[in-house]
């Protein structure tokens, strides 16, 4: 059986016979990594491209041993076939797409996963949680112009259930029918901005098909989207899966000193699933987002400016509980 993925040294392939997918059949189903001592110009058709340079040019990673880690990416890669070449042509193909139309894509592609053995194998060795619910998942406070929004379930580090997708989507429904709203901050309250998809939904729907249907119905990344120019995000802690997937749509992100930056998803089988393939590539592109993904690398607040991930790195008091307070505080 033919490898899932293909390690390219381009330092010593010649030009004409460098790998792309739209020209090489063999390479579509197949994750395309390029190793070079320094960067060099964009090389079409290669999904990661690894440096030995620091701090490389985008969309460049560099690595203090490209070869090495090139080797630890496909490692991912043969462990987790299907949701790491999944990944990789969602974003080729998203390349090429609006904005809504990559959130259907990327979709599709998770719903189709959801149903993989690797996802179902994952989720049997997977510990069982108990949900721990919020009343109001979501708070919302406006003061003339402004609007805040906080995730509030702190004790699972505003974890992403259902609910708190839900109640995000009505708050953002607010700013999108009022275009009075000139400013929308989002805070997480608690430790933690937002610690990913809750561990306690995982698997319990039965139906990836309707599940589908519900993402696209249902999506604070398209919301969130529309009305990117105003919206500020304010990460601290982790910013995991959903955190990062989502904030990065944003038009502005300001990330707090401990904040930590993580994409998971591959290693329980699946894609990310609340936007990061839409909103990540048009920070950072979509080879650093896919190093991302397949690495389950944690980047630091430093390293995401440098990647222009986030925005500005902000001051670790300007937390949610703070915002919230004062927003509540000039409204009464």
């Amino acid at each position: 059986m033919e490898s899932p993925f293909v390690i390219v040294d381009l330092d010593h392939a010649p030009d004409d016979r460098a790998p792309t997918y739209e020209t090489e059949p063999r390479d579509r189903d197949r994750v395309v990594i390029g190793v070079a001592a320094e960067p060099t110009d964009a090389v079409e058709g290669v999904d990661i491209l690894l440096t030995g340079v620091r701090n490389p040019p985008r969309p460049w990673v560099g690595c203090a041993v490209p070869h090495a880690t090139a080797r630890q990416l496909g490692h991912v890669v043969d462990s987790r076939p299907a949701a790491s070449v999944a990944l990789v042509q969602v974003l080729r193909m998203g390349a090429g797409l609006s904005i809504p139309d990559r959130l259907v894509l990327e979709s599709l592609a998770y719903s189709t996963l959801q149903g993989g053995a690797d996802f179902r194998a994952w989720l049997a060795a997977a510990p069982r949680r108990s949900p721990r619910p919020a009343g109001t998942p979501v708070r919302l406070d406006r003061d003339g112009p402004q609007l805040s929004i906080t995730l509030d379930r702190p004790w699972v580090r505003n974890a992403f259930d259902a609910a708190t997708r839900d109640a995000l989507c009505e708050a953002l429904q607010v700013a999108v029918a009022d275009p009075s709203i000139s400013r929308v901050d989002l805070y997480g309250n608690g430790p933690a901005f937002c610690s990913g998809g809750d561990l306690a939904e995982f698997g319990t729907s039965r139906d990836p098909a309707q599940a589908h249907l519900v993402r696209v119905r249902r999506s604070p990344g398209a919301l969130l989207h529309h009305c990117a120019p105003r919206v500020t995000a304010h990460l601290h802690g982790a910013c995991v899966g959903a955190g990062i997937e989502l904030a990065a749509f944003a038009g502005r992100v300001v990330a707090a000193p401990d904040t930590v930056i993580r994409l998971p998803e591959i290693g329980m089988g699946l894609i990310p699933g609340a936007g990061g393939t839409a909103s990540i590539p048009v920070r950072v592109g979509r080879e650093r987002t896919a190093y991302l993904a397949l690495s389950g690398a944690e980047l630091s607040a430093g390293e995401a400016l440098r990647w222009g991930l986030v925005d500005e790195i902000g001051d670790v008091d300007d937390t949610a509980t703070d915002a919230h307070e004062a927003v509540r505080h000039r409204a009464l």
